[in-house]
């Protein structure tokens, strides 16, 4: 890579002489851990009690346990501010700007994302003889025959729903899963497949319990089956619709949404119970997180005027480039492997997974996959002296980009590059530069916009972007193709379906 500060550069080459400390004995090598990956849909980082203890009004009680049994990340990123390309990093370990959607999300049932060849988290486990599930929301396209297709205009694409019966030639277990229990994506929910086709028609409110209810019978059964599994779970909640089980209504004292955070870490609560019945708990890596931060359609407004602030001390909610909208909670607990109770300032990203499990099982990535994944193993061991990455990359629903190395922030907007206010036309209007700067060391609202006071800087780390753009990829290697050619500052189209 061009360009490189030299700290960086020493401190990876010290990171790289501690590999062989870093790795995985080969007993437990040997052991293959199981790996469950829950993933929660619009939860902000200040939803969850441990990490926002003073602006925090939910009761988090299981995931506060689950932080209290592992590893906390404090400083975890989506890889983008809303689902979709988030859901794309995360299983492939490349940032989906570097595909055809350069903003918003997938919208209706269209053609996968990810394309038919890439090497995906699932795929990589099987070649390890891991067995693998997706159970819950997927967003990452699928074309299917028999859908209900609905309205047109800006919304074209749509598809209000499939019936029972429709098939998919070309859904998740087509692109490494071994089985799929779960819905497209919050606007055709009620619509259930298993594998490749729609066995039911659910109601929303029953959703979170039926995926739940599926965790825990499949963890059951591979826990007897044995052999590794990776169960990625994928849940609806808290996201809209906002519609907690009637045992849960009223339980928060903050209204519907409260009340679904509460039932979404029930949720964990019983996926981790069943773990324990089966006796594989102390086999399986645990990661919790969420896709984004909260959405304003949360009702966050009311929710500060009733104490609850569900981005903590961060700006900005989903959809925004500011930390408020990918800065979410992420809890590792791995019995044996990682210490109970700690914490980890370490810059990590959702892209992470891939290179982190190639690590665990000994692998060798090819050139031409995990393009922006960087190992979180040392991390996991308590083993990581130097910082893991060079740097990440964050993106807002707009398509409007920043990047983050140490604690300087640049953003390459001027307002919020989503929802939040100002937007980037209002904050034109308003004469606000066409970049944003901070140092989140001393200003982690994001107030004190200091683009002018270092010039040196926000050149740098444009010309970081600018190298991540021109080589595929934000981590050592072979240089590799976007599937399209990347501007640093992007218009605001409406997303290819």
């Amino acid at each position: 890579m061009n360009n490189r500060p030299a700290k960086f550069l020493l401190a990876a080459f010290a990171a790289l002489l501690l590999l062989p400390l870093a790795a995985l004995p080969a007993a437990d090598a040997a052991r293959k851990p199981n790996l469950v990956y829950i993933l929660a849909d619009d939860l902000g980082y200040g939803d969850v009690q441990c990490l926002n203890p003073q602006r925090g009004k939910i009761k988090t009680p299981h995931l506060d346990k689950l932080a209290a049994q592992g590893l906390t990340f404090t400083d975890a990123h989506s890889g983008s501010s809303v689902c979709t390309p988030t859901r794309y990093g995360l299983l492939t370990g490349r940032h989906a700007w570097r595909t055809r959607l350069q903003n918003g999300v997938l919208d209706g049932y269209v053609a996968p994302l990810i394309a038919a060849g890439r090497l995906t988290v699932p795929a990589l486990l099987k070649q390890h003889g891991y067995h693998s599930a997706c159970i819950g929301k997927w967003h990452l396209g699928y074309t299917i025959a028999g859908a209900d297709k609905r309205g047109g205009g800006p919304g074209q694409g749509k598809l209000a729903g499939a019936p029972l019966g429709a098939i998919t030639r070309d859904g998740p277990v087509t692109r490494g899963f071994d089985t799929f229990f779960g819905f497209h994506h919050a606007r055709m929910m009620k619509s259930v497949f298993e594998n490749d086709r729609v066995t039911q028609i659910i109601e929303p409110v029953d959703l979170l319990p039926a995926l739940v209810r599926r965790s825990r019978e499949h963890i059951a059964v591979r826990a007897q089956a044995g052999g590794p599994f990776f169960l990625y779970l994928a849940l609806n909640s808290p996201h809209t619709p906002i519609v907690p089980s009637r045992e849960w209504q009223g339980k928060s004292g903050l209204g519907e949404y409260g009340d679904f955070v509460m039932e979404t870490d029930w949720a964990v609560g019983e996926v981790l119970g069943a773990l324990e019945q089966a006796g594989v708990a102390n086999d399986t890596l645990v990661i919790f997180t969420s896709d984004n931060g909260c959405s304003p359609a949360a009702g966050t407004a009311k929710l500060e005027q009733q104490g609850h602030f569900a981005s903590a001390q961060f700006r900005g909610y989903k959809a925004d480039i500011w930390d408020g909208g990918h800065r979410v909670p992420f809890f590792a607990r791995w019995p044996g492997k990682v210490k109970p109770g700690t914490q980890s300032s370490q810059l990590i990203c959702h892209t992470d997974l891939l290179a982190t499990c190639a690590e665990i099982l000994g692998a060798k990535l090819p050139a031409s996959s995990g393009e922006d994944s960087v190992s979180l193993l040392p991390a996991l061991l308590g083993r990581d002296p130097a910082p893991l990455r060079e740097a990440v990359v964050h993106h807002s629903i707009h398509g409007r980009f920043a990047i983050r190395q140490g604690p300087w922030k640049l953003e390459l907007c001027p307002g919020s590059g989503g929802w939040g206010k100002p937007g980037d036309a209002d904050a034109k209007q308003q004469d606000l530069p066409d970049v944003q700067l901070y140092d989140l060391a001393t200003d982690p609202g994001e107030t004190k916009n200091l683009h002018t006071k270092h010039p040196e800087v926000v050149a740098k780390l444009s010309r970081l972007l600018e190298d991540y753009f021109a080589n595929g990829r934000s981590t050592p290697g072979a240089k590799q193709a976007n599937d399209v050619s990347i501007a640093i500052t992007q218009k605001t189209n409406p997303a290819p379906k």
